[in-house]
């Protein structure tokens, strides 16, 4: 079960980095979605291994490092920094849906086993957990199947005709940064707001406030941005 733990926090590890050079579409929908399984993956299998060793153990430190390091949301910094510089995104792509597809029939392998094994001590719920898990990695291997056609088609496209369609500006990395980006604005705007309602409320003493506010270094540049 440590094991099929250290997995399951690999595999979000190895989903992160595939979403974040990957652009929109269905490949990336795929990925999104078993990213999510995946964490689920880890906590079921996580609650399990508490139940097994109880409380105390040192396999609780473990436990509690990787429930901290799953929750880590997708990082700009985790883009390769080769992709921005020109081609070869398609075959990144298809490189990492093969990995993917291989990841996947390990998983259904080493939970395969482990459902066996807990059968065989008659730990019906470790088993019943590991039926579960196998069957969405195979959902997640018969979808990977389904897509490297198309992904092999792009990189013939981008390769041999010369025609790619890899855009990194639809990449998760730089979705996740735009985002972050906009809550810095949102974040901005309402600073903005608070310093004219305080101007309109209280009148020139509050305005000769706003004014020394915006005198602050970073509190211009913020007003500016948001309302830019």
């Amino acid at each position: 079960m440590a094991e099929a733990a250290a997995n399951e926090f690999g595999q979000v590890r190895v989903l992160h980095s595939q979403i974040a050079i990957t652009p929109r579409g269905s490949y990336r929908d795929g990925l999104e979605e078993h990213l999510r399984v995946t964490r689920d993956h880890a906590r079921r299998v996580q609650e399990r291994l508490r139940e097994l060793d109880g409380a105390g153990s040192p396999l609780q430190a473990f436990v509690a490092f990787t429930e901290r390091l799953i929750e880590q949301p997708l990082s700009s910094s985790t883009v390769p920094f080769d992709l921005p510089r020109g081609s070869g995104g398609e075959e990144k792509v298809l490189k990492q849906a093969k990995d993917a597809y291989a990841a996947a029939a390990f998983e259904i392998a080493a939970y395969t086993a482990l459902e066996r094994l807990a059968i065989g001590v008659d730990d019906r719920q470790t088993a019943a957990l590991a039926a579960s898990i196998r069957r969405d990695e195979q959902r997640m291997l018969d979808r990977i199947l389904r897509e490297l056609p198309a992904l092999s088609d792009a990189v013939v496209a981008a390769d041999i005709e010369d025609e790619t369609a890899y855009a990194i500006r639809e990449t998760g990395a730089v979705d996740f940064a735009r985002l972050t980006a906009d809550d810095v604005k949102e974040g901005a705007a309402e600073v903005a707001d608070e310093i004219e309602q305080m101007a309109h409320a209280n009148g020139a003493g509050a305005g000769r406030a706003a004014q020394q506010a915006r005198m602050v270094p970073g509190v211009a540049q913020l007003e500016n941005c948001s309302r830019g």
